[in-house]
């Protein structure tokens, strides 16, 4: 046989059994250890009510059952545990005149002409051309300032740039 006739048949042997069901099911499994829980204790606290009630005797300190000492008043590691508080943002970058513009620009070209079709506004050629300049034109400048050359301090060999 050559290896081309092999690699069919098994393919044939693959198509065929296609529709088959697994030989073993996953109940029949068994349960791997390491994923076993723990059962938790069980917490139980009794604490004495604060006046008795009618017909019974106050309620005395052998009544109180604490199975936990973390529940002691004047404890809050429940309320800390679990509990991520991310630190600052950075603050955002300076933006310097130009990129401002670009921005404004980039935004309000679109934005004007869709106030201007919502509302009805008779749409002058100009007013229509100056929106999509707008709009182009920051892009473009947004763009061309994004600077993802080599910084301005290499020398003439970059080295391994990742």
């Amino acid at each position: 046989m050559t290896p081309q006739s092999d690699e069919d048949e098994v393919w044939r042997q693959i198509v065929a059994s296609f529709n088959d069901t697994a030989e073993r099911d996953s109940a029949d499994q068994p349960w791997p250890d390491s994923e076993n829980v723990p059962a938790e204790p069980t917490r139980r606290v009794v604490k004495p009510s604060e006046e008795p009630e009618p017909g019974q005797d106050a309620p005395h300190r052998a009544d109180h059952v604490d199975h936990d000492d973390r529940d002691e008043p004047g404890r809050d590691d429940d309320e800390d545990e679990g509990h991520f508080e991310p630190p600052p943002p950075p603050p955002l970058p300076k933006l310097d005149l130009p990129t401002k513009l670009a921005w404004v620009a980039l935004f309000g070209g679109p934005a004007y002409l869709l106030v201007a079709a919502m509302a009805s506004w008779q749409m002058e050629g100009w007013a229509l051309f100056t929106a999509v300049a707008a709009f182009i034109g920051g892009f473009v400048a947004l763009v061309v300032r994004m600077g993802d050359g080599p910084p301005n301090d290499s020398g003439w060999d970059d080295g391994a740039v990742l």
